[in-house]
C-alpha cells in the first residue's frame, strides 16, 4: 500500500467552492470512486471520489471550507483489496449533480429578492431604508452567499430564521427547519411579512398507505430529488404558456434516411434531434429573445441577451432526467450534433457527466418521440426562457390543394416565460422552426 494525495479533480469554471459534507472519516475504508466530500456552488453540488480503493488516512478540510480544482483535502492509503466492503459507495465518479434548489415554499416569500451589501458607516441611506432592506433580504443576517443564495430561491427572509452555526451562522438546515415550519403552520394563516402574496399552501397530506394495503418504500435517486426541486420551483415561479405547431419533416425523414444508408459501417448515424437543434439555433438568430434570461436580482430588471448558442437537451438515464449542454452548437454540423449528442447521452447513462457538461444552456429540447406520446407540455429549465418539446412522428392525410397526401407529421410544443415572450412571438418561432424543418435549406438563408 501506498500513500497518495486526494486532489479536487476538474470541477469546472468553478474555484473556491465551499465544502458542505464530509462524508468519511480516517480509518474508514472506501471504494474506488466512492464520494468522500460534497461541495457545493450556487448551481450545482459535487462529490469528490476516492482516487483509489483503499484506506483514508486524514481528511484536512472541514465544513466551511473552500476548495478549487487541484486542492489536496486528505491522503489515503491505496492498495487495498477490491473485494473489502467499502463503507462509502457510490454510483459513479466525479458526478456533477442537476443544478440544486429547493421544493417552492412561497407562502414564506417576502416582497422582493435578498440585498447583498453591508451597511457602511458613511452609508447616507437613513434607517428606515437600513431597517426596511434588512427585512426583505436579510442583509444583516450571517449567512455565506450560497446559504443567501439558497434563500432567495425559497424565498425565505433571513432575519427570520433561527441560527445554529458557530458564531450565529445561518446553516442550510436551519432554513430547511424554517420551511418545514411554515409548511406546518395553518393554511388559513396568512405570510407573516408576503402582504397576502404567498401562495398560503395547504399542508403536504400524510397518509398511512399501509391501511390499504401492502407497499414497498422506494428512496429517490439523488437526480430524482434535485430535479424534481428544481421542476417544482419553475412551476410555480414562472408564468408559462404552451404553444403547439405541426412540422412536416416528410422530405427531412428521407433525406436523413438516405444519408445513414451511405454511411459507411461505424460511421455517424445522423439523428432527428441533431436537425432539431440545428433549426433551433437559426430560429434563435432570427429571435434572440428567446436565447435569453430575466435577470430579477438586480435594482433594476433586465434582459440578458446571450451572444452564444449552447444547446441543452433532456436524456432519459436509469437515475432520471439529466441535461446535457452541446456548447456552440450554432457553429457545428448536423454530423457533429448527432455525434456529440450520443456521446454526451451515454455519459450521462453512465454518470459521468461532468458539472461543466451541464451548465450554460440557453435553450432546452426535450425529446420523447423514441417512446411515444402525440404531445406535452415541458417545463421551462430556469433561467432559460423556453424548452421545445418534440413528440412522436405519425403519418397523417394532409391536403395539397387537389387531394389528400400522407405526409410525416412531426408534434412541436413549444413552453415559453411569458414574462419574456408574448403569445405572438412564441408562435412565430415555433412556426419558423417547424419550416425549417420542412426545408432545411432555409437553414443556410
Amino acid at each position: 500500500m501506498s500513500t497518495i494525495n486526494i486532489e479536487v479533480p476538474d470541477i469546472g469554471d468553478f474555484a473556491d467552492v465551499p465544502v458542505i459534507e464530509v462524508l468519511v472519516k480516517p480509518g474508514d475504508r472506501v471504494a474506488l470512486d466512492a464520494p468522500l466530500v460534497t461541495l457545493e456552488s450556487d448551481k450545482a453540488t459535487m462529490d469528490i471520489p476516492a482516487p483509489a480503493a483503499g484506506v483514508i488516512g486524514q481528511i484536512t478540510v472541514k465544513v466551511g471550507d473552500r476548495v478549487s480544482q487541484g486542492a489536496i483535502i486528505g491522503t489515503m492509503e491505496a492498495g487495498a483489496p477490491e473485494a473489502a466492503t467499502a463503507s462509502v459507495t457510490a454510483p459513479s465518479a466525479g458526478v456533477a449533480a442537476l443544478p440544486v434548489a429547493p421544493p417552492p415554499v412561497m407562502a414564506v416569500a417576502t416582497a422582493a429578492p435578498a440585498a447583498t451589501g453591508q451597511s457602511t458607516p458613511g452609508d447616507s441611506k437613513p434607517a428606515a431604508a437600513d431597517a426596511a432592506a434588512q427585512r426583505l433580504g436579510g442583509s444583516k443576517a450571517h449567512a455565506s452567499p450560497s446559504i443567501r443564495a439558497y434563500a432567495r430561491e425559497l424565498g425565505v427572509d433571513l432575519t427570520r430564521v433561527a441560527a445554529s452555526g458557530p458564531k450565529n451562522r445561518i446553516m442550510r438546515e436551519d432554513i430547511n427547519a424554517f420551511v418545514k415550519g411554515a409548511l406546518q403552520a395553518p393554511a388559513a394563516a396568512p405570510a407573516a411579512t408576503g402582504g397576502g402574496t404567498g401562495l398560503d399552501l395547504l399542508p403536504w397530506p400524510k397518509v398511512d398507505f399501509t391501511k390499504f394495503g401492502d407497499i414497498e418504500r422506494k428512496p429517490l435517486s439523488r437526480i430524482r430529488k434535485l430535479s424534481a426541486a428544481n421542476l417544482s420551483r419553475n412551476w410555480v415561479m414562472i408564468p408559462a404558456v404552451t404553444y403547439h405547431e405541426d412540422a412536416d419533416v416528410t422530405d427531412l425523414e428521407a433525406f436523413r434516411q438516405q444519408i445513414n444508408a451511405e454511411q459507411a459501417k461505424g460511421g455517424v448515424k445522423l439523428t432527428m434531434l441533431a436537425f432539431i437543434i440545428k433549426a433551433v439555433c437559426s430560429a434563435l438568430k432570427k429571435f434572440p429573445d428567446f436565447n435569453s434570461s430575466i435577470d430579477l436580482q438586480a435594482e433594476e430588471p433586465a434582459l440578458i441577451l446571450k451572444q452564444y448558442c449552447h444547446i441543452g437537451f433532456a436524456a432519459d438515464t436509469p437515475g432520471g432526467l439529466m441535461v446535457p449542454v452541446i456548447r456552440d452548437a450554432d457553429k457545428k454540423g448536423v454530423a457533429q450534433l448527432a455525434a456529440e449528442c450520443g456521446d454526451l447521452a451515454a455519459k450521462a447513462r453512465d454518470g459521468k457527466l461532468s458539472a461543466a457538461e451541464m451548465q450554460g444552456a440557453c435553450f432546452t429540447i426535450s425529446s420523447v418521440g423514441g417512446l411515444g406520446g402525440t404531445g406535452f407540455a415541458p417545463i421551462i429549465n430556469a433561467p432559460e426562457v423556453a424548452i421545445l418539446g418534440v413528440s412522436r412522428t405519425t403519418m397523417k392525410p394532409v391536403w395539397d390543394g387537389s387531394a389528400f397526401q400522407p405526409r410525416l407529421i412531426l408534434p412541436l410544443s413549444l413552453t415559453a416565460d411569458h414574462r419574456v415572450v408574448d403569445g405572438a412571438a412564441a408562435t412565430r418561432f415555433n412556426a419558423h422552426v417547424a419550416a425549417l424543418l420542412a426545408d432545411m435549406r432555409r437553414v443556410l438563408m
